[in-house]
């Protein structure tokens, strides 16, 4: 179940709503389209799901992602929980509220990111490991070439006035 999640929340959904939304008004901007559905699927949905998961039962975080047995750890899994919980309804929000897509980004690339790091620092990787590891490393970089890109335009465009 984790592993169909990540591919669907992290690659299949967003690419898919990207291309069928393109497809629809093909005068859409791929790079808007990317940055919303990649927001709102990678970082909404999935961090979401993630979120609710972690609350409920932290002991799948602990143990197969961390590898950490202690039950004293669980409260501290329980608390990454509600963050990602926080940072899954800004992302999925961001579907009502275009606004928000941009801030989600920042925030993906750089949590995504740093995860991603942690997970290739680690020894001895899992199966687990390598797929949050890719999945997180290559959300990141779609959300901070998104967020790079858009902060670029939005500084051109600042210039013209």
């Amino acid at each position: 179940m984790y592993l169909l999640t990540i591919i669907l929340t992290m690659l299949l959904l967003p690419l898919g709503s990207v291309a069928a939304e393109w497809a629809l008004t093909p005068a859409s901007s791929l790079l808007l389209l990317t940055g919303k559905w990649f927001v709102f699927w990678a970082v909404g949905v999935r961090l979401t799901l993630a979120g609710l998961w972690q609350v409920a039962a932290p002991e799948f975080t602990a143990r197969e992602l961390f590898r950490i047995e202690a039950e004293d750890a669980l409260p501290l899994v329980r608390e990454l929980g509600f963050a990602n919980l926080a940072a899954g309804v800004i992302g999925t929000a961001s579907i009502a509220w275009p606004a928000f897509v941009l801030p989600a980004a920042i925030w993906g690339a750089i949590f995504l990111g740093a995860a991603g790091i942690m997970h290739a620092r680690r020894r001895g990787r899992t199966r687990h490991d390598i797929v949050a590891m890719g999945s997180d490393l290559f959300v990141a970089l779609v959300l901070a070439g998104y967020a790079v890109t858009m902060v670029m335009v939005a500084t051109a465009l600042e210039g013209w006035r």
